[in-house]
């Protein structure tokens, strides 16, 4: 099955690159119907031409992304050496709010470019 959704312009080109290999979004109902082995095609919002598609490799499912930030490595999901030390998991407040967090919980989506 093939999902669609979009990125950013900056996680867009780390996950190209290979500099990001773990996608984290909301485990709403369009993200529970990802499998592993499905494919995911991402488009870039600063540039819709841009596309990306990539296999999921593994999901790892939490109730908040606190406990993601703590599990996984945040050097995968996106983050830097340079910024890592900044990470919070409030980071993720700007895309989904506390209510639907809660509601749904999240997911890291492990991914590979193909």
């Amino acid at each position: 099955m093939i999902h669609y959704m979009n990125l950013h312009s900056e996680p867009f080109y780390a996950i190209e690159s290979g500099k990001k290999d773990i996608e984290l979004r909301l485990l709403d109902e369009k993200r529970q119907m990802i499998q592993v082995g499905d494919f995911i095609e991402f488009t870039n919002i600063g540039n819709s031409e841009c596309k990306l598609k990539v296999v999921v490799i593994a999901l790892y499912k939490f109730s908040s992304f606190e406990k993601l930030y703590k599990s996984l490595s945040l050097l995968r999901c996106g983050y830097t050496n340079e910024n890592i030390n900044q990470a919070s998991p409030t980071d993720m407040d700007v895309y989904y709010s506390k209510e639907k967090q809660e509601k749904y919980g999240v997911v890291g989506i492990e991914v590979r470019v193909i």
